[in-house]
């Protein structure tokens, strides 16, 4: 039977109903049926916070993921931070910052008089102890040989210590409150990029107390922020005291946060609902609705500034013919798939970048139109005329980028089986999908988004294709957009760097290694009795200025 013409209002259908199953899959007693819910169970003082899940580690410079920048945000601080609801940045640990004429030296001038939550100083040599195990692979305090990668500084830097990649070339501490960073050549965005979430300042001493289990469980996490790291009970939640000697004078605004790890965005939203906790993230677009019944919660949208993504691995031999993944491109009904799962609360391009930068994007280039006769007749083309097996991976927990996984995935699934690339459904746990994803040989194809640390192209694109971001991808490479990236960097006018971005945007359409699916507006929520959340469009903030009346 010829289905072309019944298939797509059907799987619109079923990817709503999927949301709706995946949404209501679990008991949620009478609270489900009424328009109010019970009043809240938290303890006073106390901000119980629903996290999507586990963070990977406390380690600053050691971790690419949300569920950890949240945790973060909260033990450390950094040099610089976004203000609140923005990425504007604004002082933090650092008071000002400059740069030299030829723009490879920043000089960022440091605050006096903070501690650690250990009572430790921090001072000019813990910025340049922290930056180091980043930067230096042979540095004794990095742990390299218990495992510990520091990926994200390779990605966002190029390289490490004498690697010819490396942007950083040297670090100094010109007196106890200022600190140097020399540069291989000018990158306009530098503050931005080392100020970013994943850079908190650690205190030197606990992490040489700690070794390497720095950031684990079982070890410590002690940096100079708004809440001091007790206790992390493993699957189930993180509890943080406030830091009675904060700099920031009246901060934080309550005694204790509670991280509680729930997987689930059912979970999450019956859990607010009966009081159990007090603010949440990464819902369900479709629970806008239960939301807007009870009196007692509130919508709270973060602003759109990622991408969710389908990553397309050149190493398994079928996805190495840019054919084969152009096929699948055109396979996906993403006109179909987008409102079904997001609702108005997501848009689809074919630009990896958020739709805020279009000066950075190319005019040139239309989104891969649904075509399931042009994608089988590209498959014959590379030689697959009855297609072939595919593992594809979806995420164990809900992101801003795919709130709900599992069947987004099963929607992916169904337009690839429907042009004969046969798909089997994998995953695991959040931390070991990250990590194994860059194993080689790697997922054959995996969902995983972004959400930019700051507000350029530079943070989608570098993290993702430039100097030893594609480990993932098999180490697929492109030498041109590397080249063109690391020209951007160094271009400080933006109309210049807006043409380089095209012709960047126009490389990655064509190749099809990473297929930009939505960019969403995560939906939040919170109890009416909580006051002073301001959600950053950069996907994580501090707590200190919350209030629970």
């Amino acid at each position: 039977m010829n289905d072309s013409k019944w298939r797509i209002p059907l799987l619109a259908a079923a990817c709503a109903f999927a949301t709706i199953l995946y949404s209501c899959g679990k008991p949620v007693t009478d609270n489900r049926t009424q328009n109010t819910s019970t009043p809240t169970a938290t303890q006073p003082g106390v901000l119980v916070y629903g996290s999507g899940g586990q963070p990977v580690n406390l380690e600053p410079g050691n971790i690419t993921d949300g569920n950890s920048i949240v945790v973060h945000y909260q033990i450390y601080d950094r040099l610089l931070e976004a203000k609140p609801g923005s990425s504007e940045l604004q002082p933090d640990l650092a008071t000002s910052w400059s740069v030299s004429g030829d723009g490879k030296v920043w000089t960022f001038k440091l605050r006096s008089g903070v501690k650690f939550h250990d009572g430790t100083d921090f001072n000019a040599a813990a910025v340049k102890f922290n930056v180091e195990r980043w930067w230096d692979a042979k540095h004794p305090n990095g742990y390299r040989n218990a495992g510990k990668s520091y990926e994200i500084w390779q990605q966002l830097f190029g390289g490490f210590k004498g690697e010819p990649n490396s942007l950083l070339q040297d670090i100094a501490v010109v007196d106890n409150s200022t600190i140097q960073f020399k540069l291989k050549q000018p990158f306009a965005v530098f503050p931005a990029a080392i100020g970013s979430g994943y850079f908190g300042i650690a205190s030197p001493t606990a992490v040489k107390k700690a070794g390497a289990s720095y950031g684990t469980p079982s070890g410590l996490a002690v940096g100079t922020g708004p809440f001091i790291f007790k206790e992390w009970r493993t699957g189930d939640r993180i509890i943080l005291q406030k830091n009675p000697n904060y700099w920031q004078k009246g901060f934080p605004k309550v005694n204790q946060v509670v991280i509680r790890f729930i997987g689930d965005p059912a979970a999450r939203l019956a859990q607010l609902r009966a009081g159990q906790i007090d603010f949440t993230v990464d819902l369900a677009p479709d629970q806008s609705k239960e939301i807007a019944k009870d009196a007692n919660l509130v919508a709270v949208p973060r602003p759109s500034f990622n991408v969710g993504y389908l990553a397309l691995n050149p190493s398994y031999k079928p996805l190495a013919d840019v054919r084969v993944r152009q096929a699948i491109a055109s396979a996906i009904n993403k006109a179909q798939i987008v409102p079904a799962f997001w609702g108005n609360l997501g848009t689809s391009d074919p630009h990896f970048t958020a739709p805020s930068l279009k000066w950075a994007q190319s005019t040139k280039i239309t989104d891969y139109k649904f075509n399931p006769q042009a994608a089988k007749q590209l498959l014959a083309q590379a030689g697959y005329p009855n297609g072939f097996d595919l593992e594809l991976w979806y995420m164990p927990v809900s992101r801003p980028y795919f709130p709900t996984p599992k069947p987004i995935g099963e929607a992916f699934a169904a337009d690839l089986n429907a042009i004969g690339i046969r798909v089997k459904l994998n995953t695991k746990d959040w931390a070991a999908y990250l990590e194994d994803r860059r194993k080689a040989p790697g997922f054959q194809a995996f969902m995983l988004g972004w959400t930019a640390d700051y507000s350029d192209p530079d943070s989608f694109y570098y993290p993702h294709f430039g100097p030893g971001a594609t480990t993932d991808l098999g180490n697929w490479n492109n030498d041109r957009v590397v080249q063109l990236l690391n020209k951007a960097r160094a271009t400080v006018d933006r109309t210049a760097r807006g043409k380089i971005y095209a012709e960047v945007d126009e490389i990655l359409h064509q190749e099809a290694v990473r297929l930009p699916i939505v960019h969403s507006q995560p939906l939040l929520a919170r109890r009416k009795n909580i006051q002073g959340w301001v959600p950053s469009p950069l996907g994580s903030e501090s707590f200190e200025t919350i209030t629970k009346n």
